[in-house]
């Protein structure tokens, strides 16, 4: 049933399809780039993925052919074994559409022209017809079409012997139907791999867009706390101000002149901070005037903001300071400004006292007051959430935090940072 040729390896337009896909092409649509379509290659690829038929008819002329040419030269000259091999190889067209189907029938032509005894180059059509079914089928499928071949082997090599005697055409037809189930396979274990990696890549980007979607979230719910910072104090200190204005506005004018351009600069204060945050978040690229961002060394400016409420505060520095790094540096100053802030709005106090402490690798922040011990009615529930904005904040850089009643009187907050964990 098998010629004693060794057929000539056809490209198949499987492994192109899935090459192209892994490379960028859509799996609906079976377009290769742009890059691949220019030229007669491009040409030859796009019709070999976009038109299968014709493709494989084309190959299978070209086969036909070819195998027209041995057929002319040889004894077997005739009309009807000329029938039998157009047969056999125009059979190939549909061997992607029906990979089972014209397998089995190029199986039955075959086995008609071996009753008739006419050994035909066009039998390397039944070696096509195998791989095509190893490709595109299942290893069921594909090991039970080498079989049914290995059977038309043995009568082949029987009849024919094709390679001299009947132990080398055994041998050499078996390696035939061998290398086309084996490559077969391999092509079909190729297109699962880079289906595999294309749905990997496919997995990868929706990870990737659900990261950018949390850092969003992140950003957003950062900007809001420091918004609540910057706003909460702000109009705190505005407030205690203009109460300070209107009380002694009428008895030392001047006083009160300078109580509301102190209002004047906070709240101007305030704005350029709002608006170089939002700024940051328009640009792509920070604006060379922006300011950075708070930290321990603006500690000093924000008691003066605050002594000018009326409010005394002692900064104290106590151990040798180290790098803490921008992040934590941050965290100290928006820990001491909601503090103030609170003591400001809530504790009624004459005098504060912001003590920080340096013991490497830890940091200690205390803020405590001379005020009530409690905060008065209706002001739990913005206490608590700064509390809970300096608790996260803390908790950033492998810190705690504390706020309740001192000892002595008053109200303290306390936090331990270690920003160097967070940093290794």
């Amino acid at each position: 049933m098998i010629a004693g040729t060794l057929p000539v390896s056809d490209h198949e337009g499987r492994a192109l399809s899935t090459l192209t896909e892994f490379i960028g092409l859509q799996r609906t649509e079976l377009q290769p780039p742009d890059e691949i379509s220019r030229g007669i290659f491009g040409r030859g690829i796009r019709l070999a993925l976009t038109h299968r038929v014709a493709a494989d008819a084309l190959a299978a002329a070209v086969l036909l052919a070819l195998s027209t040419v041995w057929l002319a030269g040889s004894p077997f000259a005739r009309l009807d074994t000329a029938l039998i091999q157009t047969a056999l190889i125009g059979l190939l067209a549909f061997r992607r559409v029906w990979p089972s189907a014209v397998f089995l029938a190029v199986s039955a032509i075959a086995f008609g022209q071996w009753l008739l005894n006419v050994p035909l180059l066009g039998d390397v059509a039944l070696l096509v017809a195998l791989y095509t079914v190893a490709a595109h089928q299942s290893r069921i499928r594909a090991a039970a079409a080498a079989g049914l071949l290995e059977v038309g082997v043995i009568m082949a090599a029987v009849r024919w012997t094709p390679a001299g005697t009947l132990p080398r055409s055994l041998l050499f037809l078996t390696a035939t139907v061998v290398a086309a189930l084996f490559a077969g396979r391999t092509v079909a274990s190729g297109s699962r791999y880079l289906a595999w990696m294309d749905e990997r890549a496919r997995r990868l980007e929706v990870e990737r867009d659900q990261q950018a979607v949390i850092a969003a979230a992140a950003e957003r719910t950062r900007i809001a706390r420091e918004l609540h910072d910057i706003v909460s104090h702000s109009l705190s200190v505005v407030i205690t101000l203009a109460d300070a204005a209107a009380v002694v506005g009428r008895a030392d004018p001047d006083r009160g002149v300078e109580a509301m351009a102190e209002v004047s600069e906070v709240g101007r204060s305030a704005l350029s901070d709002m608006r170089a945050m939002f700024g940051v978040l328009r640009e792509r690229e920070p604006a060379p005037g922006l300011e950075p961002q708070p930290g321990v060394a603006g500690l000093g400016a924000l008691a003066e903001r605050i002594r000018a409420t009326g409010l005394a505060v002692d900064l104290v520095v106590e151990g040798t300071p180290f790098p803490l790094g921008a992040a934590a540096e941050l965290t100290v100053y928006r820990i001491v400004q909601e503090a103030l802030t609170n003591t400001i709005r809530h504790a009624a106090a004459s005098r504060a006292s912001v003590t920080i402490g340096y013991d490497d690798p830890l940091v200690r922040v205390r803020v405590g007051d001379d005020g009530t011990a409690s905060p008065p009615p209706g002001a739990s529930d913005h206490r608590g959430h700064g509390i809970d904005g300096m608790r996260e904040r803390a908790a950033l850089h492998q810190g705690t935090l504390l706020a309740g009643p001192a000892p002595g009187g008053g109200w303290a907050v306390s936090a331990t940072l270690r920003p160097a964990e967070q940093a290794a």
